[in-house]
């Protein structure tokens, strides 16, 4: 343990005995969860940072639009608004945060909302849907979900498990039980048994848990639009990569494997890009004199650069978007997705779209 974590450790016990305080108030019952008749999936995390949580969300959301009247709800984390708010096509992360502009820009068909008190916020979804998936929201008590998805970063398995803010946990790891299925994201393709055995052994499911790995799948590049490029990547192109995500490490990676000419411009997660940031990307992407480049950004990152005042400079860049999604290994995706399938099925009158 580093300095920083020994003068910040105290605080790491304090802030572990409110939270442990919590979460027996809400396992006792003395605080009340509130449940519902219809279907509430539950996307979440132990830790903070990026463990995979929106291409999860999106996953679920490709597996029941069009069956069920369905509807994503989110905090909205980093917008400017408060409250309940319906997204629409020309909400903007300001208003709606990053990840439901995501959604609700790759599905205009389903409802994305936000809201800070999530039980508020299903109350005014119940009328028009039939099924509700709440993005990140493990830690937020006052609902009980239904079907509760648990990940766990494949790169943060060996990390030490502190409690913030001396480490990334935002609850111990007990708090596991709550979940129904567990998920190890971010694996690599090739993830060996022997190497499911440790960390299922690191994790320790309880036995009504079931545990699946999965690895990132990046898909063909995109425009700003949306329109397919299929832009080829080769050791003679120069890549510019743009993020503000959690966790950029296999992006990168995923990159180096086409070409070591990377040029990163890493902000932290969430991060407002000013004119001055895309101004500097800008002024580098010109100076290279590589014939062959490229701009490349999350599609996270890419809804924040719909802002009116980066305009005069991003309409002249060729940015190209790499999407993501998941791949269950082992074939686990049948078996994942036959139940989140029957739980959504059980629970839900009327279910299908009329």
């Amino acid at each position: 343990m580093n300095i920083l974590r020994w003068l910040l450790f105290p605080f790491s016990i304090l802030y572990g005995l409110v939270v442990t305080i919590r979460n027996w108030c809400y396992d006792g019952g003395i605080i009340k969860s509130q449940s519902f008749k219809i279907p509430v999936i539950s996307v979440g995390n132990l830790d903070i940072g990026g463990a995979g949580k929106s291409p999860m969300t999106e996953y679920l959301v490709r597996l029941f639009k069009g069956k069920y009247k369905l509807a994503t709800l989110s905090r909205g984390y980093g917008r400017e608004t408060k409250g309940y708010l319906l997204a629409d096509a020309d909400s903007t992360p300001a208003q709606i945060g990053d990840e439901p502009a995501q959604f609700k820009h790759k599905f205009p068909e389903i409802t994305v909302a936000v809201c800070e008190k999530r039980v508020e916020g299903i109350q005014h979804l119940l009328p028009n849907h039939n099924l509700i998936i709440l993005d990140d929201a493990y830690q937020h008590r006052a609902v009980k979900p239904g079907f509760s998805i648990l990940l766990f970063d494949y790169n943060r398995i060996n990390k030490p498990r502190f409690l913030i803010p001396a480490g990334n946990m935002r609850e111990p790891i007990s708090g596991r039980w709550r979940a129904d299925v567990i998920v190890v994201s971010k694996c690599p393709e090739e993830l060996t048994a022997k190497a499911q055995a440790y960390i299922e052994e690191r994790i320790s499911p309880l036995p009504y848990q079931s545990l699946f790995f999965t690895s990132v799948s990046y898909l063909s590049t995109q425009d700003l639009a949306g329109n397919r490029t299929d832009t080829i990547i080769d050791e003679d192109t120069t890549v510019f990569l743009l993020t503000g995500i959690a966790g950029p490490k296999p992006l990168v990676q995923h990159i180096k494997k086409y070409t070591s000419k990377v040029v990163h411009h890493n902000y932290p997660d969430h991060h407002r890009f000013s004119l001055k940031n895309i101004s500097k990307l800008a002024d580098e992407f010109s100076a290279c004199t590589t014939q062959k480049k490229v701009i490349i950004t999350t599609e996270k990152d890419a809804q924040r650069l719909f802002e009116h005042e980066l305009q005069p400079v991003i309409k002249y860049l060729p940015v190209q978007v790499l999407p993501i999604g998941i791949r269950f290994l082992d074939n686990g995706g049948q078996q994942f997705d036959q139940l989140v399938t029957e739980y959504v099925r059980e629970h839900t009158t009327n279910h299908l779209i009329h």
